[in-house]
């Protein structure tokens, strides 16, 4: 048992000292990252997707190939916070990427919006990173003592800052992670050219006209958030035009890899503040569509490399 042991050790201190081995890059060409979450997202920018090349890594597909003739790396993330970090991180380290954009569905929350806007926050935060904290009464609860409270509460719900690892070691508390300004301007202008679909089918169609929104906050987490009185806890409390479940962790990302980040989202439903039940299952194409439709028209104007 003890060489056994002893030779476990030994084979660990080997290891450790052997050099990392990189990560294979699978393309050199400078490329955009357009990602999304799930399965509708995906299928409308692949229809805008030419000279395409897949390349797979851990499951995931990525394709390479051209959108309004930008070199582009196209994939899906799946749904979560993790999935979209994790996807991040690996489009990153296997691809000379650029800048990050992400097309997807989600929430809206700002009670103005409507289903079908498409919004472009200009920061955004991972919003249910939190403590659930000790009740002290009936309806009262406090954080430990080494902790703080820098938003306020929902119930036990006490959302927190999220450290970020630096150079040399450090570690930056952080809860705002900003879009790249440069592609915020471009988005906006691009905010007064794509016109958005409203309709379903021609029988079902939307009772407001769909428009984009560029600008204010967003927030992710880890919940698909259906609850009409949480919905007004998150606009409230952070000003949140929308809420979703990846896009948040992809800005951490991006940050810490010192990659441009924006993201589009097109509003599915209104994360239970309808007066119907939640309605993403009657809309979410349509959503969809839209996101994808703006995408495309801001890469057709993002200057060539």
């Amino acid at each position: 048992m003890i060489k056994t042991f002893f030779a476990a050790v030994s084979a660990v201190t080997l290891l450790s000292a052997l050099p990392a081995i990189a990560a294979e890059t699978l393309d050199e060409t400078p490329r955009i990252a357009v990602m999304s979450a799930f399965g509708p997202e995906w299928i409308e920018l692949q229809a805008a997707l030419s000279e395409r090349e897949d390349y797979e890594v851990n499951g995931t597909t990525f394709a390479t190939g051209l959108i309004e003739g930008k070199p582009v790396v196209l994939f899906l993330t799946g749904v979560s916070m993790v999935n979209a970090a994790m996807t991040s991180q690996l489009v990153i380290d296997r691809f000379n990427i650029t800048s990050i954009v992400f097309s997807g569905i989600a929430g809206g929350v700002n009670p103005e919006r409507h289903i079908g806007d498409v919004i472009v926050p200009a920061k955004w935060a991972q919003y249910l990173e939190v403590t659930l904290a000790r009740e002290t009464g009936e309806g009262e609860f406090a954080v430990p003592s080494f902790q703080t409270a820098p938003f306020p509460n929902y119930g036990m719900i006490f959302p927190q800052e999220v450290e970020v690892a630096r150079e040399g070691g450090e570690l930056e508390g952080k809860f705002w992670f900003d879009v790249d300004a440069d592609l915020l301007a471009i988005a906006e202008k691009v905010a007064a050219e794509v016109e958005l679909e409203h309709c379903v089918e021609p029988s079902n169609c939307l009772t407001t006209t769909p428009s984009i929104h560029v600008g204010g906050n967003g927030v992710s987490g880890a919940a698909f958030v259906d609850n009409a009185e949480f919905r007004e806890y998150a606009f409230e409390t952070f000003e949140a035009q929308v809420l979703d479940m990846e896009s948040a962790a992809v800005a951490h990302v991006a940050y810490a890899n010192g990659v441009p980040f924006i993201a589009f989202r097109s509003l599915s439903d209104l994360a239970g503040g309808g007066e119907e039940a939640n309605q993403m299952g009657t809309f979410m194409g349509l959503a969809s569509a839209n996101s994808a439709a703006v995408v495309t028209r801001f890469l057709a104007e993002l200057p060539a490399e």
